[in-house]
């Protein structure tokens, strides 16, 4: 067993050291501004979705930052307004774990905001337990709530002259699939509660973003709204904050020596989010500030239509 992990620990070093050697400069430069239009970042008080969020203000956008934890929320909106200038950005709650909450944001918001240009699903976590509604933690924090956000919030997207809605997968979809007996059965993509099916679960939600976005594409074809998603990178955040001690242990000099920091990370969404001319591109995934290739379950055209029509079921919109 000794011999299996110390040769399973090197082929991960060894890609982390190619792979991002490779990409580790990839940055997105433009200087598009985004005065008089309104974003909506989830998960947006650390991590990616922070350095996103206070790349919009600068650019002059007023941002929402989606949050679920107000005291943390709140201390971003004053940090990316000092960084940036912009007074336009305020806190929303949002807890992406209850669907309630996730109806609550969107009724807030479309009664208080005229217009949104552009919604970044970047929220996700690795972590074991159940949502509010019962759901397994990362379906439903990273693929649930989200779909339900956006299927709300979709008529106002599509009032904008142009919209874009951003979807943050991760490379790992590539690991993942759908059981949808298992789903139907136990509300989850996995049968445990250990750490090793948390980053099971992880991985099949991941799949759902990039299905989701697929399908979510066809959805918008001839509409003014166009949807992507992306691989950010391996990043240092707090993904992994529900993690026991001796894996953050683990993973702690890993990261400070060969994962981004979260301004790089943030730089595959902007582009999905800025970049001029990906409108026939839409429902595609990439990474590094380019188009990649997705998983075979990823281009999926049925799986990617079941998995829609049983999230909306089981969010209580079929």
């Amino acid at each position: 067993m000794s011999v299996v992990l110390s040769v399973l620990a090197a082929a991960i070093f060894a890609y982390i050291l190619i792979y991002y050697s490779l990409f580790r400069g990839s940055r997105f430069k433009s200087s598009a501004t985004l005065k008089g239009k309104t974003a909506i970042v989830t998960g947006s008080n650390t991590g990616i979705g922070k350095a996103t969020a206070l790349d919009l203000a600068r650019r002059g956008a007023r941002v929402i930052l989606a949050c679920r934890t107000k005291e943390k929320a709140e201390a971003a909106v004053y940090d990316i307004r000092r960084e940036s200038g912009n007074t336009e950005v305020l806190y929303m709650h949002l807890d992406l774990a209850s669907l309630k909450s996730v109806r609550n944001f969107a009724e807030t918001f479309l009664k208080s905001e005229p217009r949104l240009d552009l919604l970044i699903n970047n929220a996700g976590l690795i972590a074991c337990g159940k949502t509010e509604d019962g759901f397994g933690m990362a379906f439903g924090v990273n693929h649930l709530g989200h779909f339900l956000l956006t299927l709300l919030l979709l008529d106002r997207l599509k009032e904008a002259e142009h919209s874009r809605i951003v979807n943050v997968s991760a490379l790992l979809h590539r690991l993942g699939s759908v059981d949808f007996n298992l789903l139907n059965a136990q509300k989850d993509l996995v049968t445990g509660q250990s750490y090793w099916h948390a980053i099971r679960a992880y991985c099949h939600s991941k799949l759902c973003n990039v299905l989701f976005t697929r399908e979510l594409a066809n959805c918008l074809e001839g509409t003014n709204v166009t949807c992507y998603c992306l691989h950010p990178g391996v990043i240092a955040t707090e993904i992994g904050r529900y993690m026991g001690l001796w894996q953050r242990l683990l993973a702690f000099p890993m990261s400070k020596l060969f994962f981004l920091d979260t301004e790089a990370g943030a730089q595959t969404t902007l582009y999905c989010a800025l970049q001029e001319g990906l409108e026939p591109l839409s429902g595609r995934y990439f990474s590094s500030c380019g188009l990649q290739n997705v998983s075979a379950l990823g281009r999926d055209d049925a799986l990617a239509r079941k998995l829609w029509e049983v999230s909306e079921r089981l969010c209580g919109l079929s």
